[in-house]
């Protein structure tokens, strides 16, 4: 049997490049253009997420909303036309932005472009549709609140934003009750427009299709870039939190503090700290908690940055009876990185997860145009993500040692405890 080829570490990660337009209604458009197959996506991204509306769920529902009818067409016959030619509709709601997606074979782009821009600028936002979404959407709330899980994420967020603030306040069945088709238009209206975003087109396309992409595109209306409305950091001492639920076997832990958006200088080392903590399945959380002791199928840390800041956070849930040693086991974990140098080995293993990670996030122009997205909806460019490659590179022992007695201090992380 002839042996097998040599393993290397990866060393090296070419970024691909991407290309900005703008259009003639002030429009910036990307491209991503480097596919084998005749297939395009197309994304339209703009400042509508939560930071930007005016009355709590508006971001959300509208975002929701327009695919559920034009004033021409209906979300039924919007679903047909997308379905009979292949083609996918999609809003992934995200906390910053308002999105629409859609792909589609490139031939079948004059079928599919003109609706796409339509339900971006016509949508109907009609009455009927906000009252089925708000009675679906309280319906599954109170199913969502019957988990553990749901709740100490809930709770959590809010100690960690406040309550007044745009990633920290929750959904209730109340707010859905408030909501108004008024607030929709007028917020769709405000953040939905070739001002105050922009657009990313990736796949394999010609210049005759990239010709009549930005001529649809350049239909969108442009208006004026809306402003965030971010309230003053609010001031708390983190604490312990216990909060009794019988519905369900298990208790889930929320461990965390609140951060910076990764434009923060220690942003990249937060990310490589937080991965090795618990962010893969080498983690020691997962060494320790899940293979050592079985206390749990799964455990995670992880750093996550929006455009006006970030969090870091360990997320378990556990049997009540292994709550208490599972915290102590997290807090022994914590203290080894505050402690302890990382040995070489395991940074080794960490950096060669993370290369491989990042060969991911630029293999195909869907991959890479979903992280140029996060990209520029977080204020960074590729330069910035070349400079996490190198941190994840070159970071040292000393530095990661550094990050952990910086930012995990114990007085400085909220707990969660929901269960029995």
């Amino acid at each position: 049997m002839p042996a097998p080829p040599p393993i290397f570490p990866v060393t090296y990660i070419e970024l691909p490049d991407f290309e900005q337009h703008v259009l003639a209604n002030g429009l910036p458009c990307y491209h991503i253009n480097r596919g084998t197959q005749d297939l395009v996506r197309i994304e339209f991204i703009c400042w509508g997420g939560r930071p930007y509306e005016k009355h709590p769920l508006v971001a959300r529902t509208t975002a929701a909303l327009l695919k559920e009818g034009t004033h021409r067409h209906t979300g039924s016959d919007i679903a047909e036309q997308f379905d009979y030619y292949g083609a996918n509709l999609g809003a992934p709601f995200q906390m910053d932005t308002g999105n629409l997606a859609m792909h589609c074979l490139n031939k079948q782009l004059p079928e599919i472009l003109p609706l796409f821009v339509e339900i971006l600028c016509e949508p109907a936002l009609r009455q009927a549709d906000l009252q089925a979404y708000t009675k679906r959407k309280q319906q599954s709330l109170k199913e969502d609140l019957s988990k553990a899980e749901v709740i100490a994420y809930r709770s959590i967020t809010e100690y960690f934003f406040g309550t007044d603030h745009p990633y920290g306040y929750n959904s209730t069945t109340e707010g859905y009750s408030l909501l108004q088709q008024e607030w929709l238009v007028e917020h769709h209206y405000r953040c939905f427009h070739a001002g105050n975003g922009f657009a990313i087109i990736s796949g394999h396309f010609d210049e005759v299709t990239t010709s009549y992409i930005h001529g649809e595109l350049a239909r969108i209306p442009n208006r004026s870039e809306v402003a965030p409305k971010i309230p003053p950091d609010i001031v708390q001492t983190p604490r312990k939190i216990v909060i009794p639920h019988t519905q369900g076997g298990q208790a889930a832990i929320r461990i965390g503090r609140r951060l910076f958006p990764r434009t923060h200088a220690d942003a990249n080392g937060c990310y490589v700290l937080a991965t090795l903590l618990g962010g893969y399945f080498g983690s020691r959380l997962m060494e320790n908690i899940r293979e050592d002791k079985g206390y749990t199928y799964n455990i995670s840390a992880a750093y996550d940055s929006f455009r006006w800041g970030g969090t870091f956070q360990i997320d378990t849930e556990v049997s009540p009876e292994y709550v208490q040693q599972t915290l102590h086991e997290i807090q022994h974990e914590i203290a080894r990185l505050r402690d302890e140098l990382v040995e070489e080995e395991e940074l080794q293993m960490l950096r060669n997860y993370l290369m491989g990670s990042f060969l991911t996030m630029v293999d195909g122009p869907f991959n890479w145009a979903e992280t140029v997205r996060t990209l520029l909806t977080e204020q960074l460019g590729k330069e910035d993500l070349a400079s996490l490659i190198k941190t994840v590179q070159e970071i040292t022992p000393e530095e990661i040692q550094r990050m952990a007695q910086r930012y995990l201090q114990d007085e400085d992380l909220w707990t969660v405890v929901v269960g029995p």
